[in-house]
């Protein structure tokens, strides 16, 4: 198992940095300090699993640091602490995906609930707690354990093998996309699609078809109903998680 590693990033490495340095050290989580210049972050970058940003003296991250963090988060999906006082916070989460902050300490910061925010965070990693959540829909249970096999280690998946059950789980669970097959009996899939839409809760929820049929016509007719996009279901594993993970980095 890969180990926890935070980088902290600021200014300069002042005597507050240092302090909060070591009490990460003393912690047992390793850490490294990369002032705000691109290449310093880059090169000390290897093994980041949390970055903290700590704003001090009212000294502000120049906006391409912010722009080369936010995308070197989302490539590798890593989230941000934020540490300053509150006109300097302010001004990073007015300029910064808010997805990718976890949480914001202002200053005088209590270090000892630093720690035990980052051990709670390190936790909820481990157990996949951040990963984004499919639904996968499908009414042959040999192709729902196939997928399951194939995102198990990427996602958190949850699998229906009806429309109408699809639409009882999103009642009380919340899906980050739905993988949903075009050809169902009884409910069809454009049919869950129209329900989804019409629904409040459910219509900005992303849906990507699953289909067997490659024919022109029947893709042009899957296409039209406007999902998010589609899959033939005789896409390949490494294929499949490609295309997920370019779906949700460019979501973002």
């Amino acid at each position: 198992m890969t180990a926890n590693r935070i980088l902290l990033v600021g200014e300069k490495e002042t005597f507050l940095i240092k302090v909060l340095s070591k009490k990460i050290s003393d912690a047992n989580i390793g850490v490294t300090f990369a002032e705000w210049d691109v290449d310093v972050i880059n090169s000390n970058w290897e093994g980041t699993t949390l970055v903290t940003m700590y704003l001090d003296n009212g000294v502000r991250p120049p906006s391409k640091i912010l722009r080369f963090l936010q995308d070197r988060m989302l490539e590798e999906g890593t989230m941000m602490i934020l540490v300053g006082e509150n006109d300097d916070v302010n001004y990073v989460k007015d300029n910064f995906p808010k997805e990718l902050i976890y949480k914001v300490f202002l200053r005088p910061m209590d270090n000892n609930e630093y720690i035990n925010t980052v051990k709670d965070m390190f936790m909820k990693v481990a157990t996949g707690e951040f990963r984004k959540s499919i639904l996968v829909v499908d009414d042959d249970p040999n192709y729902l354990s196939l997928v399951r096999e194939w995102l198990k280690d990427t996602y958190k998946v949850s699998m229906v093998n009806s429309g109408m059950q699809a639409i009882k789980w999103l009642a009380k669970n919340k899906a980050d996309l739905i993988l949903l097959d075009h050809e169902m009996p009884v409910t069809t899939g454009p049919q869950v699609l129209e329900m989804l839409r019409a629904d409040e809760d459910t219509k900005k929820i992303p849906v990507i078809f699953l289909t067997g049929k490659s024919d022109k016509e029947s893709v042009m007719a899957v296409v039209a109903l406007k999902p998010e996009g589609y899959f033939l279901k005789t896409i390949e594993r490494k294929e499949l998680l490609e295309k997920l993970d370019i779906f949700f980095k460019t979501r973002k």
